[in-house]
């Protein structure tokens, strides 16, 4: 039985619980800002984007004018959250063991930001060097476009048709479904709601996880499923 190319890991809220710290981030300066919402309704709406984008969207929706500020006041509270509370999602190091392909990082975060979080939760040796941001792409090219995916799997020689890719948003599983890779949704982070699993059925992936020690089996299900085709 063929294995795959590549496996792709998102970073916020597969590998590392972030989301909810950004979350609660954005949805204190938006609100601060004259648009009310909750870290809640951030992860409804707008899990998977860039803060960037997050304020283009609200801007639009709303009508009023964003501070440029707001983009690096962000920048400077999160990266305070996470050097103080970040934490690991379990069992990656325990999953990513069991894995036999090549393996990479496809984030909508900077490269510096992961790294930075994968240093503080012990994970930087098992994905270093091969870590990919859509932030050195270009503002107009992260996720939910898929140009980061194929630019993880061009660089590391891989089929995007055997790529696997390991998603928590909507946003990202649209990005991996447009690069043509598989893709299996996880919803064992923080910020995930109830209907989140929907969602990402929705979007594209095959099936959802729920914890990490799942991905070695749901991964060879999923090659032997398409074998039996």
């Amino acid at each position: 039985m063929a294995r795959y190319d590549l496996i792709i890991f998102d970073c916020d809220g597969v590998l590392v619980d972030s989301e909810i710290l950004a979350a609660e981030v954005e949805a204190r300066l938006l609100s601060d800002a004259g648009y009310p919402i909750t870290a809640g309704e951030i992860g409804e709406r707008f899990s998977g984007m860039t803060w960037r984008n997050i304020l283009l969207a609200v801007e639009s929706e709303a009508n009023i004018p964003l501070s440029a500020a707001l983009l690096d006041l962000a920048i400077v509270k999160l990266d305070e959250r996470i050097k103080r509370e970040l934490q690991p999602i379990p069992g990656v190091r325990e999953a990513v063991a069991q894995l036999s392909e090549p393996r990479c990082i496809c984030s909508n975060s900077t490269p510096e930001r992961v790294r930075m979080m994968l240093k503080k939760t012990g994970q930087l040796d098992i994905f270093e060097p091969n870590i990919f941001s859509a932030e050195t792409l270009g503002p107009d090219r992260v996720k939910p476009k898929p140009d980061i995916f194929l630019h993880g799997a061009e660089t590391m020689g891989a089929n995007p048709k055997n790529t696997l890719v390991i998603e928590d948003s909507v946003h990202g599983v649209t990005a991996a479904k447009a690069a043509g890779m598989r893709v299996v949704g996880f919803t064992g982070a923080s910020h995930t709601t109830p209907t989140h699993a929907d969602k990402l059925t929705e979007a594209g992936a095959e099936t959802v996880i729920h914890r990490m020690e799942d991905l070695p089996a749901v991964a060879t299900a999923l090659l032997e499923w398409t074998d039996a085709i």
